[in-house]
């Protein structure tokens, strides 16, 4: 990692910032545009809840960067060990009494049966769903610098599949994963979009067999190629969307009406995404911008957040907001652990 990288502090950054876009979002979520205006104000000037308090967003981003830790305490990151770990913080957070923030349905019953030791994770993976818990969480892969990019990619879909099995939500954690990667190596934001559709065509037909074992079989596809691929095909589609927004930009329009409503991952992905794009070098009103949206606005947020934040490192925030965000202390040593 260069001095440039470390003193950024990427990872710090784009971690207090998925926190306070999921802060900023968790009152507006399930209400249209007009009700967020008639509640909060103009959005340009909407301000960070008192008290800061997140959702199952950073709750389960941060029991993945605990279980990452654990896995890679012992050495190179592998498969067993990140399933073993993983599998243990996600059980655990199911079971907290802070686990009241209205949790996904999927995350939930795919904890339940990650609970069952003995069995494989495969059968606790909920192959119909591709909601965005499988790429709202998954920021600190993106931070991580000693990984290659066959453990970033194998890893983030893991994670993803862990809960969620439906290819596309594989895919679309593995992409945001890459995107925080490059903007925290300081790509330029602009070039993102295609940069991420080469991506997608070069990984298009690998399955990481290594990573998911047999997981393909679950589905009805016919081959691992064929399972894999559905998923990167929907990337592509919601990545185009983004493509046109992005050179047609309308910032005082909700981005959902461009790229989805975010509730499931490509479109949480896409339209985290664009939000960031349109305010590149107002990292606070791409948060507003995030959170006035009449999808899933705080995972929408989240993501805004931890794009902007892998950017611009965590000067890109107010003082007075970082400062108060709930588990602020848990953020900021793992942003420092990784930062190092």
């Amino acid at each position: 990692m260069t001095t440039t990288l470390r003193t950024k502090r990427s990872a710090t950054g784009s971690l207090i910032g998925l926190a306070l876009g999921d802060a900023l979002g968790f009152p507006t979520e399930f209400n249209d545009v007009p009700a967020i205006l008639a509640k909060c104000g103009p959005w340009r000037m909407m301000e960070l809840p008192k008290p800061a308090i997140v959702t199952d967003d950073t709750q389960m981003t941060l029991a993945l960067a605990h279980g990452l830790r654990t896995a890679m305490d012992r050495g190179s990151l592998g498969a067993e060990a990140l399933e073993r770990a993983v599998r243990k913080e996600f059980v655990e957070w199911s079971r907290s009494p802070e686990n009241n923030r209205a949790p996904g349905v999927t995350c939930m019953v795919a904890c339940d049966h990650l609970a069952v030791e003995r069995r494989p994770w495969q059968f606790a993976s909920q192959m119909h769903s591709k909601g965005c818990g499988a790429n709202m969480r998954v920021a600190p892969l993106g931070l991580i610098g000693p990984l290659s990019d066959e453990q970033r990619a194998g890893s983030a879909q893991l994670q993803a599949a862990l809960t969620h099995g439906h290819p596309t939500a594989l895919t679309a954690a593995d992409l945001t994963a890459h995107a925080i990667r490059l903007l925290a190596q300081g790509a330029e934001p602009m070039g993102l979009v295609g940069r991420l559709r080469s991506y997608a065509y070069e990984n298009r037909s690998r399955y990481h067999a290594r990573w998911l074992g047999d997981l393909w079989t679950h589905s009805q596809d016919s081959s691992p190629e064929e399972y894999i691929a559905r998923g990167w095909d929907e990337c592509l589609d919601v990545l185009d969307r983004l493509d046109r927004a992005v050179r047609n930009p309308s910032p005082e329009t909700d981005p959902c009406l461009a790229t989805g409503e975010g509730w499931v991952a490509e479109e949480a992905l896409a339209t985290g995404l664009l939000c960031f794009l349109l305010f590149v070098d107002e990292p606070v009103t791409a948060l507003r911008r995030a959170a006035c949206t009449a999808g899933d606005s705080d995972s929408i947020a989240c993501l805004t957040g931890a794009f902007a934040g892998a950017y611009h490192g965590p000067g890109a925030w107010p003082a007075e907001w970082a400062d108060r965000i709930e588990y602020q202390g848990d953020l900021v040593s793992l942003g420092a652990l990784w930062d190092a």
